[in-house]
């Protein structure tokens, strides 16, 4: 994951939107954003989780800081971590739930997408 920050100030309304429809994120993960955004010495960053077109199965995902409001963003709250989704990422996103694990074989962030109906063997791209 890259911390990635632009200075576009760009304003809009925001959507608070919890439930099963929403991108949900775990508590092991909202610890390992907020000790990213410590490191960084920013409180006014969000994690943003888009959806772009790449990838061996035509679909991967994006994490990364971010301190733009678009129009048509998704916010959500998870005890003071902002994750943001752009409106274009939000109907492949509904119901994925983030997490990180530390584990001796992998680190790092990973996206549980019941959306998602097939995936390429590094598991960094979706269809």
């Amino acid at each position: 994951m890259t911390a990635e920050t632009t200075t576009d100030s760009t304003t809009t309304d925001v959507n608070l939107t919890e439930g099963p429809e929403s991108i949900q994120l775990s508590d092991t993960a909202a610890l390992k954003v907020k000790a990213l955004l410590e490191q960084e010495g920013r409180d006014d960053l969000a994690l943003r989780v888009a959806v772009q077109p790449g990838g061996c199965s035509g679909l991967r995902y994006q994490l990364f800081f971010d301190d733009r409001n678009l129009d048509g963003d998704q916010t959500t709250d998870f005890g003071g971590v902002a994750v943001v989704v752009d409106r274009m990422s939000v109907p492949y996103l509904g119901g994925a739930t983030i997490d990180f694990v530390d584990t001796i074989e992998k680190q790092g962030f990973t996206i549980d997408n019941p959306n998602a109906t097939g995936s390429c063997a590094c598991g960094d791209s979706f269809h």
